[in-house]
C-alpha cells in the first residue's frame, strides 16, 4: 500500500492551496484518512482527519481556515487550505488507517512521504 501526496509548494500568506493523497495498492477498505504536519524544531501535529464516514476533526490552528474531503471512491484524500498564515509553513504528512489485502485481511496504519508547504508573507 502506497500513499502519493501532491500540491504542495509556495503559498503566499493569506493564498490557498490544495494538496491531495491518493491511497493506491491491495486496499479493501479505508477507516480514515487525514494530514499531520511538521514545522522545522517543532513536533508534528494534527491538522485534519476524515472518516470514510465523512466525520471530520480539525486541529485547533486551522479551523474554519481548512477543509479535508475524501473521494471514497478513488481512495483519495484533500485538503483545502485557505487563508494560510506563515506557521502553516511545513511538511505536511497523509497517513491512512485501513485494511489491506496481504492476502489476509489485515489493518495496517501507512504514511506518506510528505509534500512541503512554503509560505511567503
Amino acid at each position: 500500500v502506497q500513499l502519493v501526496e501532491s500540491g504542495g509548494g509556495l503559498v503566499q500568506a493569506g493564498g490557498s492551496l490544495r494538496l491531495s493523497c491518493a491511497a493506491s495498492g491491495n486496499i479493501l477498505s479505508i477507516n480514515n484518512m487525514g494530514w499531520d504536519r511538521q514545522a522545522p524544531g517543532m513536533q508534528r501535529e494534527l491538522v485534519a482527519s476524515i472518516t470514510s464516514g465523512g466525520r471530520t476533526k480539525y486541529g485547533e490552528s486551522v479551523k474554519d481556515r481548512f477543509t479535508i474531503s475524501m473521494d471514497n471512491a478513488n481512495n483519495t484524500v484533500y485538503l483545502q487550505m485557505n487563508l494560510v498564515k506563515p506557521d502553516d509553513a511545513g511538511v505536511y504528512y497523509c497517513n491512512a488507517d485501513l485494511w489491506v489485502d496481504e492476502p489476509t485481511s489485515t489493518r495496517r496504519g501507512v504514511w506518506g512521504q510528505g509534500t512541503l508547504v512554503t509560505v511567503s508573507s
